[in-house]
């Protein structure tokens, strides 16, 4: 289009939906949400967002499922879309009829997405746009005959560069970020853009509310995602994070974050949680945010992810003491070769003594793991096991190792044969059968040995969950959700926690 704005609609494909339908994605994608800011803010474009992989009858997931059943499942869906999430999609693109259609994907959810771009193009002949991790990492690989433009990197500024050149018929090479394909079929890239310095400048997350597709379906708990700070010191050889953020942690200021917050508390939200990589990196920084939450929003819990070396007593009593009930800990292998082997920068016995710190302080402890490394064996399985069970986590979350392109550990796994050209991203995330790349077990008996992890970390986690149920912390979670949503979802999980 040219000489005039239009209607841009933002999407986050199917995922966790198309393993099962009452499975979701239940929040609003803090990337859709601050594109959608952006775009209202800065530009004349009529902009809706919509998360194609939620829906508010959803239950907890379970790990063996995925990797089972839902499996199964997951593949039918991408091979032929039909079903509850894909007929909602239709019918939203016939209804805005968007001349732009912006999907967010990462490497796991690519394969949805190409799908979520042939559905634009089938039902309103869209110009479609691919941007958030997977092209980000993997750069002009991303731009399959499903996309018309990829973008790399921090999107907000890219999108509206983007949506001032197409209504102002101006060319796109004008717009840092971008790879295009030319009309005569010729791929270009421009160059990279430079990231956001002054975090702040880019607004409020729930600026973008207004966009969102059924916003009066999702309960004041799916907006209480903040970013407080952009990047990542750390350099884990399986993250792609750096690629995207960068390693310079650009930190927002604590006011401004607060100033989210009491608008998050106005409209109802009493949990947030901080969706930063990691944490709390800068401890003056740490403790000005503490204070400033104390200070202007009183009685707001909240949650977040550290790192184990940032956990120490003192801190931990500083951020209860501003309301901080829950953190969460990357500790992935119960192996200290391992954890060397990929970067990790801790040792087992470390991770082990944050656990026990965040334990004393009366917070939710949720612990990280992952399995399936490529030095992995039998042996340091075994110890991973074991340490799922000594941290004494109140919520595990495991996951096997994904080679994720664009990443340094999935050239390393294809240095060693691991992967091959045919490696298809579609068939492997974080709960996949599909995977194994551990160089000393053999795919059967890999499979035989996490099978036996799911079902213990779906064991104690239904444990868990039958405790947190009957906490006055859960009751104040549920009563968000309204009386009749809290109940259903009360009975749903003391059903599935048997």
């Amino acid at each position: 289009m040219t000489g005039d704005s239009g209607t841009i609609l933002l999407v986050e494909p199917p995922f966790h939906r198309l393993f099962k339908p009452t499975y979701s994605l239940e929040r609003y994608p803090l990337g859709l949400a601050y594109l959608a800011a952006a775009a209202m803010a800065r530009t004349d474009w009529t902009v809706a967002a919509v998360n194609a992989d939620f829906t508010p009858h959803s239950e907890p997931i379970r790990v063996s499922w995925l990797a089972g059943e839902g499996f199964r499942r997951y593949r039918r869906q991408l091979d032929d879309p039909h079903g509850a999430c894909w007929d909602e999609l239709r019918d939203t693109l016939e209804r805005l009829r968007p001349d732009v259609v912006g999907i967010s994907a990462k490497s796991q959810t690519f394969a949805s997405a190409r799908v979520v771009a042939r559905l634009a193009r089938d039902v309103c002949g869209a110009r479609v746009v691919v941007g958030g991790p997977h092209p980000s990492l993997v750069g002009a690989e991303a731009l399959t005959d499903e996309f018309d433009i990829a973008v790399r990197g921090e999107g907000e500024q890219t999108l509206v560069g983007l949506l001032e050149a197409l209504a102002g018929g101006r060319s796109l090479g004008d717009v840092a970020g971008l790879i295009y394909r030319e009309s005569d079929g010729a791929v270009r890239e421009t160059p990279r853009r430079e990231l956001v310095e002054d975090i702040d400048s880019l607004g409020f997350a729930i600026d973008g509310a207004p966009a969102l597709v059924g916003r009066k379906r999702y309960p004041p708990g799916a907006f209480r995602y903040v970013f407080t700070t952009r990047g990542c010191p750390y350099n884990c050889t399986f993250c792609g994070s750096r690629g995207i953020w960068g390693r310079h942690v650009r930190p927002r200021s604590p006011g401004h974050v607060a100033a989210e917050l009491r608008t998050l508390q106005r409209m109802g939200v009493r949990q947030v949680h901080v969706d930063d990589d990691t944490f709390g990196i800068d401890r003056d920084w740490l403790a000005e945010l503490c204070r400033a939450i104390r200070a202007d929003c009183p009685r707001l819990r909240w949650s977040c992810e550290m790192h184990v070396k940032g956990v120490d007593d003192e801190t931990l009593a500083m951020m209860r003491r501003s309301g901080c009930c829950s953190i969460q800990l990357g500790i992935e292998s119960g192996n200290d070769d391992i954890l060397r082997a990929i970067r990790k920068n801790i040792t087992a016995g470390e991770a082990l003594a944050a656990c026990r710190a965040v334990r004393r302080s009366g917070m939710e402890l949720v612990a990280f793991f992952m399995v399936g490394f490529p030095d992995e064996t039998e042996a340091t399985l075994a110890e991973t096991a074991a340490a799922m069970a000594a941290c004494d986590a109140d919520v595990l979350v495991y996951s096997i190792f994904t080679p994720y392109p664009g990443t340094e550990m999935y050239e390393q796994c294809r240095r060693r044969g691991l992967i091959g050209a045919a490696y298809d991203p579609a068939l492997h995330h974080h709960q996949s059968p599909a995977n194994c790349f551990c160089e000393h077990i053999r795919p059967e008996r890999f499979r035989e040995r996490v099978g036996e992890i799911e079902a213990s970390v779906d064991r104690h986690n239904a444990r868990r969950r039958r405790r947190r149920l009957l906490s006055r912390r859960a009751l104040g979670r549920l009563c968000e959700l309204g009386p009749r949503e809290a109940l259903r979802r009360a009975a749903g999980m003391l059903r599935r926690g048997r």
